[in-house]
């Protein structure tokens, strides 16, 4: 089926408390996405971002970030006042999230809100943490511990509860009971919030599309928990993390920091944590996005401690027996494989065998030295087009950086003889929308024709990453008019 969508990641809706939440612009946006005939909403991890602020480092695989609570619903349950809202500096510039302030100052808000609730009827909540207790406890309690240790990493917390001791982590739950349950609390309104918001996009024709990383931070509640899952020596420091070997684009290549799966432990346990985790994906979104899918066949490891990822060396991961095993016991699941960047056959292999979309980005198919993979006549039906990930430029800071034979390639090829940059993007846009490919996705930064500083995300640039957002009354009727009808020319209406 053809059909497009639009990549904006709840953090960049609009919002007076300086971030994006899942409350009433979010119903908004969905209405804007329904007007536009647009069939997905793209969005980023949803997990709780660490340092960095990065979606892609999480501290847990299944928890919601608490940043997207919306404190106005909160004040219409009851659980804040609107003066609780006041007086209170969320960051000064509409168009990008200053996360330090949203640090200093939500939780405060948030405890407030949990103080109301614990004189409120606990029926659903309970419910709640019984329906998820395969991961709820462990990761309030890791929350809890690491809110005691002045938020250090779990690989310096006191021995006992680093290794969990079970008799050290009771002691610890006893002691700090009412901290426990409020990271619960947090996770009980964050899962309610998104659950409507899911069914709203979902009676309107908007199917979600999110995005799981193949990796997962090494602070995490996933780590702590699992040991035995990751490349880890006696001390549990990581033997080796994950990361890119060096390219055109990057000398010393990507040190990402990831710990790497112990892939043998895994098969083991019969992928048990990752069936949780691909189960649990499943039930949040309508399609599941696999970032760095190239990485279950063969992944790159750099030893510990190593400043750049010049050093390290490609490993055998479980390819396409890992999807076939996950299919036998969750069925086939719809997903987006990210493979993008070098493919070695047998990587073009395991996408082949697993009958999964590849991802194909426009902004890679027009350098005139060499043919390109990228290039649109080469697509088959069976991918997702994409002019620019979160990873990419907009359209427009593309267009300012590229060199002039590029430029003029891309032209020639979109037919476009003109020097109106709004033009350009307009003409570019349709070309995508005209591919073959099913499936069509368009970052919102690029419908609202917005430059370089805009962009979501610089890999290897540890800072200025994940602020954009969106300009209050930018997602208007007419820009929705404009892009149904061409969503309605190039036959990507739903049906």
């Amino acid at each position: 089926m053809r059909a497009s969508g639009i990549l904006m990641h709840i953090s960049s809706l609009p919002s007076r408390h300086g971030i994006g939440t899942m409350g009433e612009e979010a119903y908004k946006f969905v209405d804007f996405l329904a007007a536009a005939k647009q069939t997905y909403w793209q969005i980023l991890p949803i997990a709780p971002t660490s340092y960095g602020d990065s979606p892609y480092q999480s501290f847990s695989t299944h928890a919601g970030n608490p940043y997207f609570i919306d404190l106005d619903m909160l004040v219409k349950d009851g659980l804040l006042e609107k003066e609780d809202l006041e007086d209170i500096n969320w960051g000064t510039n509409p168009e990008y999230v200053d996360y330090e302030k949203i640090y200093e100052s939500r939780f405060i808000v948030l405890r407030k809100a949990y103080e109301r609730f614990k004189k409120q009827d606990r029926l659903l909540f309970d419910m709640f943490l019984e329906k998820n207790d395969m991961w709820i406890s462990n990761y309030a309690l890791f929350m809890s511990i690491k809110n005691a240790h002045d938020g250090k990493s779990w690989l310096e917390w006191d021995e006992s509860l680093k290794r969990r001791d079970p008799h050290s982590l009771w002691l610890f739950k006893e002691a700090h009971k009412d901290d426990v349950e409020f990271w619960e609390f947090l996770q009980f309104k964050f899962f309610e919030q998104w659950s409507k918001l899911k069914e709203y996009a979902n009676e309107n024709g908007v199917q979600i599309i999110g995005d799981i990383p193949i990796y997962v931070a090494l602070d995490s509640a996933a780590v702590w928990v699992h040991p035995d899952l990751f490349d880890l020596d006696e001390n549990l420091c990581p033997r080796t993390v994950a990361g890119c070997p060096p390219d055109a684009f990057s000398p010393t290549g990507q040190l990402w920091g990831n710990p790497i799966y112990n892939w043998a432990r895994h098969k083991e346990t019969g992928y048990s944590w990752w069936i949780d985790r691909l189960k649990g994906s499943a039930v949040l979104y309508d399609i599941i996005r696999i970032d760095h899918f190239r990485g279950f066949d063969s992944y790159y490891t750099i030893p510990f401690g190593d400043k750049t990822a010049e050093n390290g060396c490609w490993e055998q991961g479980p390819g396409i027996e890992f999807f076939r095993f996950v299919e036998a016991r969750l069925g086939k699941l719809p997903v987006i494989a990210e493979d993008l960047g070098f493919l070695t056959p047998s990587v073009i292999q395991m996408l082949s065998d697993s009958g999964f979309p590849g991802m194909k980005v426009l902004e890679f198919a027009f350098d005139p030295r060499e043919e390109s993979n990228y290039l649109p006549y080469i697509y088959d039906k069976n991918c997702a087009v994409y002019i620019g990930t979160h990873d990419n430029n907009t359209i427009k800071g593309w267009l300012e950086e590229i060199d002039e034979d590029t430029k003029e390639f891309c032209k020639k090829f979109i037919n476009y003889t003109g020097k109106d940059d709004s033009k350009f993007i307009w003409t570019f846009i349709k070309t995508a929308f005209a591919c073959v490919g099913d499936t069509l996705v368009i970052q919102m930064q690029d419908y609202l024709e917005l430059g370089k500083y805009c962009r979501m995300n610089t890999p290897s640039v540890p800072v200025g990453n994940w602020q954009w957002r969106m300009k209050k009354g930018a997602a208007t009727k007419k820009l929705a008019e404009k892009i149904a009808d061409i969503t309605r020319t190039y036959g990507r209406c739903p049906r």
